[in-house]
């Protein structure tokens, strides 16, 4: 009987994504957390989603991770927690758990998830990280120790991540602060601009997903319910997909700027290398069709998608747990 079960954790801004070793199984839930003024939980992961925007004042219903870094120790610790309960996962003796992070974190930061996972269950628990772009190149196939250059984008919730591999390392990574969040803002905006209409932070994101095409031949429209900008009386309205489309494409312009400005700084040889090899494209957020041609034609360069999209990374850490030769990949965390 094993005495240990494997983990690997990727803490999404949005979703939190965990792979277990030992039944070979990703589960998936919402990375939020419901919780009343006075420090009261009232529901965690899709069951805080469901109360999202349906609140009185004295309830908030928040994401504790900004920018895949741990926000608050507190409600993480409790979304972790309840979601591996909840989720009947064997823990086993003397668990091991792999947390994907950014690159570059302090120690502080790196402290805070050994602070989020010693508790209850996993208190006797092994804590590794293991940073985000190399779990998505293990994921995509990328020979890391063969690399001459390899570039990867990774379109998440709150912000995009482009990531330079070479010689087995990362040598570039930057955080750019758009992603699906930001798209559902642009999308409320241009509706308010052009329909006169507010609505949600949800129907803006059921819009994205319905109506979304980087193709602007699209033409589609969807019957939506919101609050008038003059008079604030509640109505219907219909948004078009050129409405989606043209708030989305908006941003994604200036992430595609931000994202030239780090192809400038990556040294010629490594960058002849990406222009041959291609750019690698995952996250959530590349879910919107045409999306790949779109940043390729921005940025002449030639798009390769990854059709794991938001799995992307916890792939890379099921891969790694899996396969020993890449647990050199992984460090430990300590409380110190």
């Amino acid at each position: 009987m094993m005495l240990h079960n494997s983990f690997g954790v990727d803490l999404g801004s949005s979703v939190i994504k965990i792979y277990d070793h030992r039944k070979d199984t990703i589960i998936k839930e919402k990375n939020m957390i419901a919780i009343r003024r006075n420090g009261q939980i009232l529901g965690i992961g899709n069951d805080a989603y469901e109360m999202f925007e349906k609140t009185p004042v004295d309830v908030k219903v928040q994401e504790p991770i900004s920018n895949g870094k741990i926000g608050d120790v507190f409600q993480v610790e409790a979304i972790l927690h309840t979601i591996l309960n909840r989720s009947g996962l064997s823990v086993g003796r003397r668990p091991v758990l792999y947390f994907a992070v950014p690159t570059g974190l302090t120690k502080i930061e790196k402290r805070a998830y050994y602070t989020v996972a010693r508790r209850g269950k996993l208190r006797k628990c092994k804590i590794f990280l293991v940073d985000r772009p190399v779990l998505d190149a293990i994921a995509l196939g990328i020979p890391l120790n063969r690399t001459r250059g390899s570039m990867i984008i990774n379109m998440g919730s709150q912000s995009t991540e482009v990531s330079v591999i070479a010689d087995g390392r990362v040598i570039i990574s930057t955080l750019i602060p758009i992603g699906g969040g930001q798209f559902n803002d642009a999308i409320r905006s241009n509706i308010r601009k052009k329909n006169n209409l507010l609505v949600g932070i949800r129907t803006a994101r059921r819009l994205k997903l319905a109506l979304a095409d980087m193709d602007p031949q699209k033409k589609e429209g969807r019957k939506v319910m919101g609050m008038d900008c003059v008079n604030g009386i509640p109505r219907d309205g219909i948004v078009t997909s050129s409405t989606v489309n043209t708030a989305i494409m908006e941003r994604t312009k200036q992430m595609a700027a931000e994202i030239r400005k780090v192809i400038q700084r990556i040294p010629p040889q490594i960058r002849a290398n990406i222009k041959k090899e291609g750019i690698y494209l995952t996250g959530g957020s590349t879910r919107i069709p045409h999306m790949d041609k779109f940043l390729s034609k921005e940025l002449d360069y030639s798009v390769q998608l990854s059709l794991y999209y938001d799995l992307c990374t916890v792939c890379g850490l099921k891969e790694l747990i899996t396969h020993p030769a890449l647990h050199h990949f992984a460090y430990p965390v300590t409380k110190q």
